[in-house]
């Protein structure tokens, strides 16, 4: 055991221990925050340069950690400086054995001892999957978005693991952008609630806690913005755009306790978000307070100089650590530089004292100067991982995330006896492809397929016929050229295997890996053969439920017009066919709504609900072109935000107000009556939107402001009920700061952001 001595009524304890040996704490159950900064500054105090500098320096995995000790290279370096403490965290590096490998050399090898984060990118599930982030997002359910994450983040924390690049809280209107699948879509409110949600789930009440892990924002900020929807592209927008939609989010995150940010990729107005001191340091660390620490996206340091920002690794190391960058993410940039810039006297030191002692906290808070095997139990491990109570979880989570898009003539929920049924797509005998992208320690072929689910239900003659692949190839390699099957000699056996059928399944999408990062699609249809294979079977049997996988909105005009059952199912995760088994055949009601905007085709592309009016937004004279419009397609989206039908059929009316105007801390209460009018019992999202009519900066047509989930019986009634005051109204005015102005407004009630109910109220000066 080694005792660092560092203030008279303080210690660090290091203890080097195998996984039986007792662990030795000090006998402190709470640290009050000003012992902490105490603790932090005491070990602060004993650190060289160097060794500062080693605490803002992250290193990918670069060596089998069990195998030979590597002797040249790249790894070589790279393993010296973590026994020399020049490393504050690995990333990539999962599973007991050598995390506590590693973290044992930290804590024995080096001169202080210092212990080391683990990150990974636990983004819907480490081992066990839950459904992508955007799928969960049309929950809209927060108790069970928090509680998956939760369950991430317990079996990641039990394999080693204490820190997740997630939630991604980019708000995205653009459904070309792959990483769409990561975030909670185009809304600032309800990606603002899902942040809170995902962060307490990942943090927990107690980051000392062995189930919990570090949460990070990303990616602070615009990322989402990217022109044309290319991953890492320029954004260019304006201040408002960025206070009043891309900030919230992130503003939240922070609120609610997030303990670290991850910096963007993309330029942001001319300047990379790695290098941007105004978002790094004006808005996040002194406006909103932020006292974690930041932590680039990977390699972003070095990316400057293709930006054309910086003119080698050493200037942008100098640009990165100015502009309030911590971490350095795998460009090497901090370590091999950092040290040299500050006794050049371009660096401050005090900027790597700050950096340092932000990443240091963060290391208390989470219990490592305590315990560094927190998250070191083999046992544990074992138990924990794939563990029922798991899968239930993901299940639960899986349900609530579909979304019934269309239902004519009651196809669904299916019979469960007395029928033929015939399913068609590869998608529906996919075992990977629902596990979606992001999901790197889930091992293949682990989802319940959607066939393996419907087949869980025995009334019925069911019968499988592939039709057509999606994809060429291997799917590990999609982001090559051919990502698109174009084999159409499956055709013929699924036109006449659906020609006897009462009812055709088809699964149909993108594959799991068509969308995530660094998967941009020009064209958002159906991939390859699939739409010729939806059409041929249409002509002989048009009795079709369409089973949409996906991980963005895809537009799909064709099948709204043709196909009479539409159920949009994303990529669900380990349990997805069981719940979308569950779903088609009514054992559970869908009550998903949609996240983000479905075009009509992608010209449309950016749509989102929350737009602004323009000066000409309608047509004023017959036959007029001179109007904001295309003279080829609708300006309406084919399924807007919030939109999603449930078996039961719910109705709006009365809606009404405690008062039209209000001032100051006032407050009006919002009513509406919903009935169930159908014969079903089912859950509807009830929407509150309002629309701020004159303002010093034009205000969208509708902006959501608050929503609840409601379940009724069959023939049953219910009052909802929501408050507007002053923080409804508020956003980022022409005087460049949060107020609500007075006015006149109006609020809209619905299911969706298009079918609503409305009314009007004032808001007067103070």
């Amino acid at each position: 055991m080694r005792v660092i001595k560092t203030m008279s009524f303080v210690f660090i304890t290091i203890a080097i221990l195998s996984c039986s040996q007792k662990i030795i704490k000090p006998n402190v159950s709470f640290v009050p925050k000003n012992q902490l900064e105490m603790r932090v500054d005491s070990v602060l105090k004993l650190m060289t340069l160097e060794e500062k500098i080693g605490q803002l320096n992250q290193y990918n995995g670069f060596w089998e950690i069990t195998g030979p000790t590597p002797k040249e290279g790249q790894a070589a370096k790279k393993y010296a400086d973590l026994k020399n403490g020049l490393v504050g965290s690995m990333l990539n590096v999962k599973g007991v054995k050598d995390v506590r490998a590693l973290q044992k050399i930290a804590v024995e090898e080096t001169r202080l001892g210092i212990p080391l984060l683990f990150g990974f990118d636990v983004i819907h599930g480490y081992k066990t999957i839950s459904p992508i982030p955007l799928a969960e997002a049309a929950s809209w359910d927060l108790v069970e978005i928090k509680k998956s994450a939760a369950i991430a983040a317990e079996e990641a924390a039990s394999v080693g693991l204490n820190w997740t690049f997630a939630p991604m809280v980019d708000i995205s209107r653009d459904a070309r952008w792959g990483r769409v699948m990561e975030g909670a879509g185009e809304d600032p409110y309800l990606g603002s609630q899902i942040a809170i949600a995902r962060v307490q789930g990942f943090q927990g009440d107690d980051l000392k806690a062995r189930n919990t892990i570090l949460a990070c924002a990303k990616h602070f900020a615009a990322y989402a913005f990217a022109e044309s929807g290319r991953d890492y592209n320029t954004v260019d927008i304006g201040e408002s755009t960025l206070q009043n939609i891309v900030f919230p989010p992130f503003k939240a995150a922070v609120d609610a306790g997030v303990r670290t940010f991850m910096n963007s990729f993309n330029e942001l107005n001319g300047i990379p978000a790695t290098g941007n001191a105004y978002l790094q340091r004006k808005i996040l660390k002194s406006d909103w307070g932020f006292d974690g620490f930041v932590v680039s996206d990977w390699g972003s340091i070095n990316e400057m100089i293709p930006h054309g920002f910086a003119k080698d690794s050493k200037h942008a190391a100098e640009i990165a650590i100015n502009a309030g960058s911590d971490m350095d993410m795998e460009s090497n940039a901090y370590v091999e530089h950092l040290a040299t810039l500050v006794k050049e006297g371009k660096v401050k030191e005090s900027l790597i004292d700050d950096a340092a002692r932000r990443i240091l906290k963060v290391k208390f808070e989470l219990g490592l100067f305590d315990n560094p095997y927190l998250y070191c139990d083999e046992n544990y491990e074992k138990e924990t991982l794939g563990k029922a109570a798991f899968q239930e979880g993901v299940l639960e989570m899986a349900k609530k995330s579909i979304v019934l898009l269309k239902n004519e003539k009651e196809l669904l929920p299916l019979k469960k006896s007395g029928q033929k049924i015939v399913v068609i797509g590869a998608l529906a005998n996919d075992k990977t492809s629902p596990l979606g992208s992001w999901r790197i320690a889930a091992d293949d072929n682990s989802a319940v397929s959607l066939l393996e689910g419907l087949q869980n239900y025995k009334g019925n003659q069911l019968s499988y016929v592939k039709g057509a692949d999606v994809t060429e190839g291997r799917t590990e390699f999609i982001w090559e050229t051919k990502i698109n099957t174009t084999d159409k000699s499956g055709f013929d056996e699924a036109i006449q295997a659906a020609k006897t059928a009462d009812v055709v399944i088809m699964s149909l999408g993108e594959h799991g890996l068509q969308s995530g990062e660094g998967r941009s699609r020009t064209d958002i249809g159906l991939p390859g053969v699939q739409q010729e294979l939806l059409e041929a079977v249409y002509k002989v049997n048009p009795n079709i439920v369409l089973v949409l996988n996906n991980g963005r909105p895809l537009a799909i005009p064709w099948a709204d017009a043709h196909i009479p059952a539409i159920v949009e199912v994303w990529q669900l995760g380990t349990q997805s066919g069981n719940a979308i088994a569950q779903v088609l055949y009514g054992d559970y009601n869908p009550s998903g709504k949609l996240p983000m905007t479905f075009p009509r085709n992608v010209g449309q592309v950016p749509i989102y609900y929350n737009y602004k009016n323009t000066g000409r937004p309608f047509m004023t004279e017959p036959d007029s072109v001179f109007w904001s419009h295309y003279i080829d397609e609708k300006n309406t989206p084919l399924y807007p935000f919030g939109y999603g039908l449930s078996y039961a059929k719910f109705e709006y009316s009365n809606l009404s107000l405690s008062q039209k105007a209000f001032s100051g801390n006032e407050q009006i209460e919002v009513s509406v009556t919903v009935k169930n009018s159908g014969k079903y019992a089912g859950k509807e999202v009830v929407q509150l939107y309002i629309r701020d009519l004159i303002a010093s900066v034009t205000r969208p047509v509708k902006e959501l402001k608050g929503f609840e989930m409601i379940e009724l019986q069959p023939g049953e009634s219910k009052k909802v009920n929501f408050t507007i005051n002053k923080k409804t109204i508020e956003f980022y005015t022409a005087q460049s700061k949060w107020e609500a102005e007075p006015g006149d407004f109006k609020v809209f009630v619905g299911g969706n952001s298009v079918q609503t109910l409305e009314n009007d109220f004032q808001y007067l000066n103070n």
